[in-house]
């Protein structure tokens, strides 16, 4: 009975979970990717900060030994105005070797590091945030 418990991913809740994608309430992810057959991260991001914002740095990462990189970051926004959404793409990144393969979930943590462009660079806010997906 294990076993075939087992077979059909009942042992393993990680399978049943819902897919997530969440970067605090500043940002709204409205949709995302992880994918494995074409090495690239997405995600499509609303600025909810009230105000236009500047991003300084999108950095990923996982919980795995291999951390999650990728070689092409996407182009930050100087100017990123409020409500308005913006698609980031990484590309040449790495999810297979850090056990992401396609039908699998996998989990990217992301940090969002921003400032509001009347304040300037020195007042730097970070956001920290995941996605939890079925990777393609």
């Amino acid at each position: 009975m294990i076993g075939t418990l087992a077979y059909f991913g009942i042992l393993s809740p990680s399978k049943i979970l819902p897919n997530r994608c969440n970067i605090g309430p500043e940002f709204q992810c409205l949709d995302h990717q992880i994918s494995a057959t074409a090495n690239t991260f997405k995600m499509r991001l609303k600025n909810n900060v009230g105000d236009p914002i500047a991003v300084q740095s999108i950095t990923l990462d996982s919980e795995t030994a291999t951390k999650f990189a990728c070689s092409t970051p996407p182009t930050n926004p100087a100017a990123w105005k409020s409500g308005e959404i913006i698609d980031f793409t990484w590309s040449g990144c790495n999810p297979v070797s850090t056990g992401m393969i396609a039908g699998s979930k996998g989990k990217v943590l992301a940090k969002l590091t921003y400032y509001s462009v009347s304040s300037g660079s020195n007042y730097a806010k970070e956001v920290n945030g995941e996605v939890f997906s079925t990777v393609i």
